[in-house]
C-alpha cells in the first residue's frame, strides 16, 4: 500500500512516517509534502496512492483547499491539533483523524480502522467536506460594461438585481441602473445571504434597501425600496415565510 503524507512540520512528518512503518511494513510512504501548492502539483501529475495522511493547517492555508482543486476518492486520515468543529465534521462523514500529537496507539487504531472499512466504499466526499468547513465566499464586486467604459460596483453598493423582460439588471444605491450578466438563480449563489434575499421571481433585495413594509393579502408583504423600483415588490406567498426569517436573521 502505497501512503502519501502532507505535514509541514518535518519533524512530524518523519515521525509520522517512522510510526508507520513500525506499525505496518505493507505501507510504504511515497512521498512528504509540505503545502497546499505543492500537494495540488503532486496529485494532478502521479498516480493517486492508496491512503493519504494529511496536517488540517499547512502554512498556505487549510488543508481542504486540495479538494477544492483535485478530486480525491482514497481515504485520508486527517490530522489536527485543536480544531473540534473539525472532528465534528469528521465523525459524521466516517473520516479518521489523529490528534496532535499524534501516538502510537492513535496511530493504530486509525490503520485498524482503515483495514476494517477497506473496500466497503467508506471514502468520503472531500469536495462536500471543504465546501462545509471552508469559509464561504460571496461575491465582493461586480464588472459592468456600457459602451466602451467599463466600471467596478461593490456588492455592498447595489440596492437590488431584478431581471425585466428577459434581461437582467441591478440598481445601485445611488440611483444608477447597470447590465447584469448573471441570472437570479446564479445571483442567489453568488450573494451573501445574510445581505440579499429572493422576494419573488424578478427581484432579488439588499436588506439596506428596505424602506417600508405593509401586511399584503395571501400572506405577502409589500415592500417599499430605497432607490424605487420601477414595479411592485412584492414578497410572494411561497417565499414571504423564508422572507420573513430572513428579516430576523435566520438566513438559510
Amino acid at each position: 500500500m502505497n501512503a502519501l503524507i502532507i505535514e509541514d512540520e518535518q519533524p512530524t512528518a518523519l515521525r509520522l512516517k517512522k510510526m508507520i512503518m513500525e506499525l505496518d511494513p505493507d505501507i510504504r510512504v511515497i512521498e512528504i509534502l509540505d503545502s497546499i501548492a505543492s500537494a495540488i502539483a503532486w496529485l494532478e501529475s502521479n498516480s493517486h496512492p492508496d491512503l493519504i495522511f494529511q496536517d488540517i493547517h499547512l502554512a498556505d492555508g487549510s488543508g481542504f483547499e486540495i479538494y477544492k482543486s483535485v478530486k480525491v476518492d482514497v481515504p485520508v486520515i486527517f490530522t489536527t491539533a485543536y480544531d473540534k468543529y473539525a472532528i465534528d465534521a469528521f465523525q459524521v462523514n466516517s473520516i479518521d483523524y489523529l490528534l496532535k500529537p499524534v501516538t502510537r496507539a492513535q496511530l493504530k487504531s486509525s490503520l485498524d480502522k482503515l483495514k476494517r472499512i477497506s473496500g466497503k466504499g467508506n471514502t468520503a466526499d472531500y469536495e462536500a467536506m471543504a465546501g462545509m468547513l471552508l469559509p464561504q465566499s460571496y461575491q465582493k464586486r461586480f464588472m459592468v460594461r456600457y459602451g466602451q467604459k467599463i466600471k467596478v460596483i461593490a456588492t455592498e453598493d447595489i440596492a437590488y438585481f431584478y431581471t425585466l423582460q428577459g434581461n437582467n439588471f441591478f440598481k445601485s444605491f445611488d440611483g444608477k441602473e447597470y447590465p447584469s450578466d448573471f441570472s437570479l438563480d446564479k445571483l442567489e449563489e453568488m450573494l451573501d445571504p445574510e445581505t440579499f434575499h429572493r422576494i419573488n421571481r424578478q427581484i432579488i433585495i439588499n436588506i439596506n434597501a428596505i424602506r417600508e413594509m405593509y401586511a399584503y393579502s395571501k400572506s405577502r408583504v409589500k415592500i417599499e425600496l430605497d432607490p424605487a423600483c420601477d414595479f411592485e415588490t412584492i414578497a410572494s406567498t411561497e417565499r414571504s415565510g423564508k422572507f420573513k426569517k430572513w428579516l430576523s436573521g435566520q438566513a438559510d
